[in-house]
Order: structure tokens, then C-alpha cells, then sequence
């Protein structure tokens, strides 16, 4: 896909939903016995060429990994992003092999805009529960693009 400028005003987020939003935890758990979070994040992205359209799941997935605890806690929580951009016809295209061949520019703003907004809503979600300690940290959107891959954060 050619590299052409992307106008980031054209950028509209239609909708968004969460799908899934949920942290289990035993009433025993102690949050000082944490040590650090595994967590696992999940992006998937969709195209409606004659709508203008673009849908991003985020998903991602959190076990603490503590000392003293018998059981460990666990969340989860997968947003749906849909976005409008005008013409994006001009932007990405649907290849052979059922992908979307993306202008790297939209393909980064789409990342970048989910995340970041992801990134908001579980740090006002997980306050006052034990996952309070954890903050997704601030990537790279491109490696967000080839994501579902494990990552550790050590509790300071």
C-alpha cells in the first residue's frame, strides 16, 4: 500500500462497546503478595471497504503472580472500536489471502487510538481492585499490529 499522508481529522470513532469486562479474585487475596502481572494483548482489526469503515478488537488478559496467595487473580476485558475515515478505499485494500494491506500511517493511528483509549479505561476500572498496581504500559503501535504475544510487568 502506498505510503500516502493520512488526514487524522477524518478519523471518527463511530462506536465503542466493551464485550468483556471482568476480574476474579478470591476474597483472601492479599494484593501485597503481589510480585508482578503476566498479561497477554490481543488486537485484531476489520475493514468495510463500501462503509468506510474499520473495526478494532482489543482484548487483554491479566494474572497477578504473587507470593502467600493460594489462588492467583485474574482479569479480562476485550474492546470493539469502530471507526469511519472517508474514502478509505484510498488507504487499504483487501488482499488475496483475506488481510488488509493497510497504509502503515491509518494502520498506526487505528492502533494508536485504541490502545491508548484501552489504556484509559483499565486504569479507571482497575482502581480500588487488585489489579490497581497494574498499568498497560505505553508501546510501540506497530508492534501492536503484530501482537498476541505474553509480556510481564514487575510491581514496583
Amino acid at each position: 500500500m502506498e505510503r500516502k499522508p493520512i488526514e487524522p481529522g477524518k478519523i471518527v470513532m463511530r462506536e465503542f462497546r466493551l464485550v468483556k469486562g471482568q476480574i476474579d479474585s478470591p476474597y483472601e487475596f492479599k494484593i501485597s503478595g503481589i510480585q508482578h502481572f503476566d498479561y497477554n494483548v490481543d488486537f485484531e482489526t476489520g475493514i468495510n471497504l463500501e462503509q468506510d469503515l474499520i473495526r478494532a478488537d482489543f482484548k487483554v488478559s491479566i494474572k497477578t503472580k504473587s507470593e502467600g496467595n493460594a489462588i492467583e487473580a485474574t482479569g479480562g476485558y476485550h474492546f470493539v472500536f469502530v471507526f469511519h475515515y472517508d474514502k478509505i478505499s484510498e488507504h487499504a485494500a483487501i488482499v488475496a489471502s483475506n488481510e488488509i494491506d493497510w497504509n502503515p500511517y491509518l494502520a498506526n493511528a487505528i492502533a494508536s487510538i485504541s490502545y491508548s483509549t484501552s489504556r484509559g479505561i483499565l486504569l479507571s476500572r482497575f482502581q480500588g481492585t487488585v489489579m490497581e498496581s497494574f498499568i498497560l504500559p505505553v508501546v510501540d503501535p506497530n508492534w501492536l499490529m503484530h501482537s498476541n504475544t505474553k509480556n510481564t510487568q514487575k510491581v514496583s
